[in-house]
């Protein structure tokens, strides 16, 4: 019962999540919204899945419904449509926006803890697992006997040698 409860626990985030086709549009549905040249909207939707929104702070733009994450497509848009490459127009948002607006900030000193926290954690994680094997592999010595144990047993013993008590 634990394991088919648990096995759902898993299954139903999936669920809740709509299913949708790569290459599908997902926020950007509105047609006024959207460039008239192909090859341009790719590059649009392309960028925007690089952007963070904002707001949801776990979404791309492209994937977000918030009204910021839609200001944000159309700047990229209008950059794209006024002869930017993608790297002038993440950078013109990174210049505005700073790290935190790339989903995939660049590697540099500042966000450095960014980049280390997961394989830190893995290895925080790892070492708590093999220290708790170890110390459950090796039980702990016993405590030695106390004066008056010692007593005790040595009656115990005594009596047992006698016959008295079997």
């Amino acid at each position: 019962m634990r394991k088919l409860l648990l096995a759902l626990a898993l299954v139903a985030p999936l669920a809740a999540q709509p299913i949708m086709a790569p290459g599908v549009a997902h926020a950007t549905t509105n047609p006024a919204d959207m460039l008239p040249d192909a090859e341009q909207e790719q590059r649009a939707r392309a960028l925007g899945r690089e952007i963070r929104c904002m707001v949801c702070q776990n979404q791309s733009i492209e994937d977000s419904e918030v009204a910021l994450a839609r200001d944000l497509r159309l700047v990229v848009r209008e950059r794209i449509t006024a002869g930017y490459t993608d790297a002038q127009v993440r950078d013109f948002l990174h210049a505005r926006y700073g790290d935190f607006v790339l989903l995939r900030p660049p590697f540099t000193w500042s966000t450095a803890a960014l980049w280390a926290t997961p394989v830190v954690a893995l290895l925080f994680g790892f070492s708590l697992i093999l220290l708790s094997r170890r110390r459950s592999a090796q039980p702990a010595p016993p405590a030695p006997l106390t004066e008056e144990e010692k007593r005790r047993l040595a009656a115990i013993d005594t009596e047992t040698r006698d016959g008295t008590r079997a």
